[in-house]
């Protein structure tokens, strides 16, 4: 059994850990409300743009666009989205053991975090470009990184985009998804499939503009000026950049989640260690007064 002066050192130290885990689960908490907030907040508009998308898949050739052009994989691009630190649970680990499944010969790699550019240049992947973020990025701050990424892909150094991140499921869920960005996939739901056999889509303005409004807004339509085509094109760039830039904030809700997670399970267990050291340093002191008390016994009977 440890002396006293030994136990009494280890409590002191795990107290002033569990000081230091408290203080960054408290800042963790303060950053997780504002970056789940900003990942919440971007998913309805990403969802809208999605849906006029799905509105113009059936009225424009998908040949015609560049990042609609599905052609043969022969090299991927995979964006891989961890955090700049650690002490955040397993959250890295779960995105890095997916790269294991890749194929290293015919894949490159646009990490976002310190974590990843270190995983990838320990592990001897190709990297062709790393960026830091700040904790609460912009969309401007992330165009550069989705525009380096589309160069590569027009340019033809690349036939697909992946993202490699971990989304936001709850406070307590994280998820990783390795996802496809280009070339774009417009998948078409059953109700908005439904809606495009029922109605046609307009183009020109019609002859009662008031009733064809009532039956825009009833059945969820869109209308495009000038043409399909020349919205298509405006927003198929813009889609993409967008989708980066929610999915850099589902980074961050997960990144600051999993933090606090992590910082709250350090400080309860820093507590419950404090309890057991406790209970054994009133044990070894119980000990040693016993030891004490027989000892001066024993001289008393000595000298009787």
């Amino acid at each position: 059994m440890a002396n006293t002066r030994d136990i009494r050192r280890r409590i002191k130290s795990v107290k002033n850990t569990a000081q230091i885990t408290k203080a960054m689960e408290m800042v963790a908490a303060s950053k997780m409300r504002r970056a789940q907030q900003a990942a919440m907040a971007g998913r309805p508009y990403s969802e809208a743009l999605h849906q006029a998308l799905l509105s113009l898949r059936d009225r424009v050739d998908q040949e015609c666009h560049p990042l609609l052009v599905q052609r043969p994989v022969k090299k991927t691009l995979v964006l891989l989205l961890t955090s700049d630190k650690g002490l955040c649970g397993a959250l890295n680990t779960n995105v890095l053991r997916d790269i294991a499944a890749l194929d290293s010969s015919s894949t490159v790699f646009v990490a976002i975090g310190r974590k990843g550019a270190a995983f990838l240049a320990r592990t001897g992947r190709l990297m062709i470009a790393d960026f830091l973020l700040p904790d609460h990025p912009t969309f401007l701050q992330t165009k550069p990184i989705s525009q380096f990424c589309l160069e590569q892909f027009l340019s033809g150094s690349v036939d697909q985009v992946n993202i490699l991140y971990p989304k936001f499921i709850n406070t307590l869920v994280q998820r990783p998804v390795n996802l496809q960005l280009l070339p774009i996939s417009i998948e078409q739901s059953s109700v908005m499939s439904q809606s495009s056999k029922t109605t046609p889509f307009l183009t020109h303005s019609p002859s009662s503009e008031n009733e064809t409004k009532k039956d825009v807004l009833e059945t969820g339509e869109y209308l495009f000026e000038p043409t399909p085509d020349n919205v298509l094109n405006a927003i198929l760039p813009y889609s993409f950049h967008f989708e980066v830039f929610q999915k850099i904030l589902d980074e961050r809700a997960s990144e600051q989640s999993a933090r606090m997670v992590a910082m709250k399970a350090a400080t309860d267990n820093a507590k419950n260690l404090v309890k057991d050291l406790t209970l054994e340093y009133n044990k070894a002191r119980q000990a040693s007064i016993t030891t004490e008390l027989l000892e001066i016994t024993t001289a008393q009977m000595a000298l009787q």
